[in-house]
């Protein structure tokens, strides 16, 4: 946690944004928020814009040579999606652009029991993407005890990159405990995202503390401007959920 205590106000900020996907999911999303999207990434440099599917290859060329990724999902909110249709989305977004991938998987194949679908759902993805890394959205909170770990251990054996504990605030608030649960059962190789209601720069250091690589939130200006200590970049986000 050192990277968080600088005695400057810069440090602890470039800290933080290093680690912040600066999110944006909304049906209404119009240009002229995405352009405010994309002002507030490159305002604070996040480690990465993720928008929705359709705007991956304006976000691609808007940030090209930045060093902000790009980032994006497939599948979300429900999963539900056909493997064949998953895969090819996967390979659609990367085409246009995207260096990161967030993947609902089928819950509903996972809490019926059906692991070998629920597997082979992601690997297909994995697949797809190639060397662009896949972020599962596991839903922690849906899940008993003995559901979680399953998620884990099959996730990992179908390749993904980066276990996340939810999709976002409307499944449940990220907590320390859940991302220290993920971080002592990922291997080194695989790394952990926090996502859901993060809206402070406290319940960032606190995941990050607790072994979380990346953050995912829709308050990230927020969260620089509360160190900055003036008022947000964009303060009116009632359409963004997660």
């Amino acid at each position: 946690m050192s990277e968080f205590n600088s005695d400057s106000r810069t440090e602890q900020m470039k800290a933080l944004a290093s680690r912040i996907q600066s999110t944006i999911i909304s049906n209404t999303l119009t240009y002229a928020r995405w352009e405010q999207h994309l002002q507030e990434c490159l305002r604070y440099h996040f480690q990465a814009a993720m928008i929705p599917p359709a705007w991956v290859k304006r976000t691609a060329e808007r940030l090209h040579g930045s060093g902000i990724h790009v980032a994006s999902f497939v599948d979300f909110p429900y999963g539900t999606m056909t493997n064949a249709g998953k895969a090819y989305e996967t390979a659609q977004l990367i085409e246009n652009g995207a260096e990161e991938v967030d993947l609902m998987p089928n819950v509903g194949y996972l809490l019926s029991g059906m692991e070998r679908e629920y597997a082979d759902d992601i690997r297909g993805v994995v697949k797809a993407a190639g060397k662009v890394p896949v972020k599962i959205m596991l839903e922690l909170p849906l899940l008993n005890q003995n559901q979680k770990e399953r998620a884990v251990a099959l996730s990992v054996d179908a390749g993904v990159a980066y276990l996340k504990n939810a999709s976002g605030g409307a499944v449940g608030v990220a907590t320390p405990e859940q991302i220290a649960f993920l971080r002592h059962r990922a291997p080194p190789h695989v790394c952990v995202k926090a996502s859901g209601g993060i809206k402070t720069a406290q319940q960032v250091r606190d995941l990050v503390e607790a072994g979380a690589d990346l953050i995912g939130t829709s308050a990230g200006a927020q969260i620089l401007a509360e160190l900055e200590n003036e008022s947000p970049f964009v303060t009116a986000r009632k359409a963004d959920q997660y």
